[in-house]
């Protein structure tokens, strides 16, 4: 009974700590590098801290087209996917440490689109699926994906996040 308990204890100690993995050892895992953070593009800031949330302002990538005329929800993905690693890259250096996160609150992700394209939700997959990749059930977020007719520079995705810090 002695050998049972203390091989259950051993388990969830390993099991645990498998869980316990940092957002920057996965990121290292799945090949990910984080970048620079672009500077502000017009008269606004990247990041404003209140209190323990953090909001980020819309990020995307340098994928450039229309889902439902230019692209694929494959190539919209990918966009969303791309978005995801800059927003990283800001939140590292919003927090220094991607540890801090607590949780990802809220994500609005706002897809160039069509207005006959209705697959919005499957295109932003491309950040949440990354989200938890990474981060776990910290990843997980509240959302929205919505279509609109454009977005600046013709980006395909632009994507804006609420995280809630750690103290």
């Amino acid at each position: 009974m002695k050998i049972l308990l203390f091989t259950l204890f051993i388990s969830l100690i390993c099991f645990s700590a498998i869980g316990q993995e940092s957002p920057e050892e996965r990121l290292k895992e799945l090949n990910i590098e984080l970048g620079e953070v672009s500077a502000p593009v017009a008269n606004y800031v990247k990041w404003r801290q209140v209190g323990n949330l953090l909001f980020l302002a819309g990020d995307g990538s340098d994928i450039k087209g229309k889902l439902g005329e230019d692209l694929t929800i494959e190539e919209g993905y990918e966009a969303a996917r791309l978005t995801g690693i800059e927003i990283l890259s800001t939140l590292k250096a919003a927090c220094g440490d991607l540890s801090r996160i607590k949780q990802f609150v809220k994500v609005r992700g706002m897809v160039n689109s069509t207005p006959n394209f209705y697959d919005q939700p499957k295109v932003i997959n491309g950040f949440s699926d990354l989200m938890v990749q990474v981060f776990g059930e910290k990843g997980k977020h509240a959302r929205a994906a919505v279509g609109h007719c454009s977005l600046p520079s013709n980006i395909a995705v632009e994507i804006e996040v609420i995280v809630e810090l750690y103290n």
